[in-house]
């Protein structure tokens, strides 16, 4: 079913090229195969792998905890957290945006370690007036570093449905993915001297919070408490990773998880197809290219494919 949901994405003609050459590779060179899509989350109750952090009273429980409603109004938003901290996986959420006027608001859904030169990997979910489109941005920090922020708009409504965001971390890279469409990959770099997220465990996060003063069109528009309360609903609360202490630096199982080996050390063609997709067709804001804040570029970006 994922692969057909990808391939449907593809213009008819590219499609048929690539089944035909599918197709002459699979007589050719029975052993090539393609990199492996993550696994199917497995839906779960929050209680299982969350807790609150903050404003229990916004968290609203539907249907056994298999739902969840964080609400945001002029006194305070709210979030929660992983009950573990983990190191390196493939952890997931589906997410229905907060409809209708949501300027100012921001949805969050992050890991992210708990010292001073923390790493973090973040999808963060900008609210718009009504009738605009909702912008993702993503960041990676690294030793306390970001500063590394792309942002695209989605290719339909998230305030419509559910729809899958997770984040595939292992030792090599670290791809962003929505509704399994890569949008975002940021690979190890430290040969560059580019540091990257591997020693520290990270707990996962989200939140629904006001970020009026930077999140819609650089703070230029507010929120509009009249239409408070704002709500954003989750399901699916799956975690799959190498739970560690967070004084822990390494994993004890490294190698021997799904997501450890090597059909998910890079992107196959098809998946780089798809980010290409993504950013001729999405992309508005990507550091790799703005020279603004960076003379020269990043060493990660051409590793990454950024340009």
């Amino acid at each position: 079913m994922r692969a057909y949901h990808l391939l449907s994405l593809l213009p008819s003609a590219e499609m048929a090229t690539f089944l035909i050459v599918l197709c002459l590779s699979s007589l050719l060179f029975p052993s090539v195969i393609l990199a492996a899509p993550p696994r199917t989350p497995i839906d779960v109750a929050f209680q299982k792998n969350y807790v609150p952090t903050w404003a229990y009273d916004h968290i609203k429980y539907l249907n056994g905890g298999s739902e969840v409603h964080l609400v945001l109004d002029k006194y305070t938003g709210t979030g929660f957290q992983s009950k573990g901290s983990y190191l390196f996986g493939h952890f997931s959420m589906r997410i229905k945006m907060v409809p209708g006027d949501s300027a100012g608001t921001v949805t969050a859904f992050y890991l992210s370690s708990q010292n001073s030169e923390h790493d973090e990997i973040d999808f963060e979910f900008l609210g718009n007036r009504s009738n605009q489109p909702y912008i993702v941005q993503t960041n990676v920090f690294t030793g306390g570093k970001g500063n590394r922020e792309q942002r695209i708009y989605l290719w339909f409504d998230p305030t419509k449905d559910y729809h899958s965001y997770s984040v595939l971390w292992n030792m090599y890279q670290i791809v962003f993915f929505v509704d399994d469409v890569p949008i975002r990959i940021f690979k190890n770099s430290k040969d560059l001297g580019v540091r990257f997220p591997f020693n520290q465990p990270m707990k996962i996060y989200s939140s629904l919070w006001n970020a009026d003063d930077w999140a819609t069109r650089g703070g230029l528009e507010k929120t509009d408490w009249s239409k408070a309360p704002f709500v954003a609903q989750y399901k699916g609360f799956h975690i799959d990773g190498c739970e560690a202490s967070v004084n822990e630096k390494f994993c004890a199982t490294q190698g021997k998880r799904w997501w450890d080996q090597k059909e998910f050390q890079d992107l196959d063609g098809l998946q780089y197809r798809r980010l290409s997709w993504v950013r001729s067709k999405y992309t508005i804001y990507n550091y790799c290219t703005d020279k603004s804040r960076y003379a020269a570029m990043p060493p990660e970006c051409r590793r990454d494919r950024d340009v």
